[in-house]
């Protein structure tokens, strides 16, 4: 019985990683990205992925959020498109805290504005606390 619950636990979590790698884009890493008007034009594959899961991280977005479908394929995104508006808030945000902490941070990592700053995990950044936290 122990051995058929392990073999079900390791099918289950090869299934589950085996699911998860086909939800990553495939093979990029040999691309280079297109349309980038902020972040630098000579970035890494991997520099890039950091980017976009840190904003996956702090608006609890996912990529669809600011990217739009391909033309040809709605199961599939054309990251180089400009046609989903988020695309140009989100690049107005990356300025913004460029110069918030270029100004007041002199553009340290100890303290500096990010997007987590202002969104805490939210696609919209709330304006005031809680009703529950002032009412303590």
């Amino acid at each position: 019985m122990k051995m058929k619950k392990t073999f079900i636990v390791v099918a289950a979590l090869s299934a589950a990683v085996t699911l998860c790698s086909l939800a990553l884009p495939q093979d990029h890493e040999h691309e280079k990205a297109k349309n980038l008007k902020v972040l630098p034009k000579n970035i890494s594959h991997d520099e890039l992925m950091t980017v976009m899961r840190s904003f996956n991280a702090a608006l609890g977005v996912k990529c669809n959020f600011c990217h739009a479908a391909q033309k040809d394929d709605a199961k599939k995104l054309d990251f180089a498109s400009n046609d989903n508006p988020h695309k140009d808030v989100a690049r107005d945000m990356m300025r913004m805290t460029k110069r918030i902490n270029k100004k007041f941070f002199k553009n340290t990592e100890v303290m500096a504005v990010t997007c987590y700053t202002c969104h805490h995990g939210n696609e919209e950044p709330k304006s005031k606390p809680e009703e529950a936290a002032t009412a303590k």
